[in-house]
């Protein structure tokens, strides 16, 4: 296979690391985003360039061979996420056919599309339920659009939730005094930020990927489990079980990341990573 040329649609709290790491590896890699390059601590050796996604022409595209789109909504509702994972999607389905050299487009999707909530297992295989949340029906119809004109050649990534050094939020909930009951059995799942990167450049490089992977670590937790061992590492009191929600709730996720990927195998390996940096 030749040497990669690739572009990374996003330069955010993941797609500029991303972009980073794989120049920082010696593969030729293009960072795009809509404000001027001064605004993203790129490194030297990766390119740059200053576009919206949606107005990008079959022209600027014809020399990558590799594009991952790793956006995020300009706000949080329904119309951004259509207006950012659909729209870009979209155009770039509308210019498949004269993208002569494009062999792999990686879109990082999320877990969320999965409208599993009683607890069940889900691997791979899982066709997804109906979420509930219309976000997440947009960035299905977002993997679709991609699936349905690139073909095998369209890569997903579903991330489960994302935490890390400065993701803190259920480090700020451990700390609060007066904390709030908590489902007995609500599952969650999750992916440490910088293994995160890791995969994505992975996925990106290896000769043969898998058509969709489930970027999360390998041990589901609930919710009132974390609480109560994250209360306990920082010397707070634990959360108790709110009576009135006694059903299981959540998902949990069989990983497909290969172990070598992850330096966060499990919640506990990188939550004690990050308490151990605020110390």
């Amino acid at each position: 296979m030749n040497t990669p040329n690739i572009l990374i649609i996003g330069q955010g709290d993941i797609g500029l690391p991303v972009t980073n790491k794989l120049a920082q590896d010696g593969f030729s890699v293009t960072g795009l985003a809509r404000s001027e390059r001064h605004h993203y601590a790129l490194v030297d050796s990766a390119h740059f360039l200053q576009a919206d996604a949606l107005t990008l022409t079959s022209e600027q595209l014809q020399s990558f061979t590799y594009i991952a789109i790793i956006v995020t909504p300009d706000e949080y509702s329904t119309s951004g996420y259509h207006d950012s994972y659909l729209a870009i999607s979209q155009h770039l389905a509308t210019l498949s056919a004269n993208l002569a050299n494009l062999q792999r487009v990686v879109f990082i999707s999320s877990t969320g599309v999965y409208g599993q909530d009683n607890g069940e297992w889900i691997d791979e295989h899982t066709e997804p339920m109906t979420p509930e949340r219309d976000a997440s029906k947009v960035i299905l119809q977002a993997e679709q659009a991609l699936q349905q004109s690139f073909g095998d050649k369209a890569i997903i990534i579903r991330p489960s939730g994302i935490y890390g050094r400065e993701r803190l939020m259920r480090v700020r909930k451990a700390r609060e005094p007066q904390k709030e009951p908590v489902a007995a059995e609500h599952w969650s799942n999750r992916i440490m930020d910088r293994d995160l990167v890791t995969i994505i450049a992975n996925v990106l490089t290896t000769a043969a990927p898998k058509p969709l992977y489930l970027a999360t670590d390998y041990r589901p937790v609930t919710t009132f489990e974390l609480g109560v061992w994250l209360s306990e590492q920082i010397g707070e009191a634990a959360p108790t079980i709110d009576e009135k929600k006694t059903s299981v709730t959540g998902k949990r996720l069989h990983s497909n990341i290969p172990l070598a990927w992850l330096e966060y195998a499990d919640w506990q390996t990188g939550y004690r990573d990050i308490l151990d940096h605020q110390a």
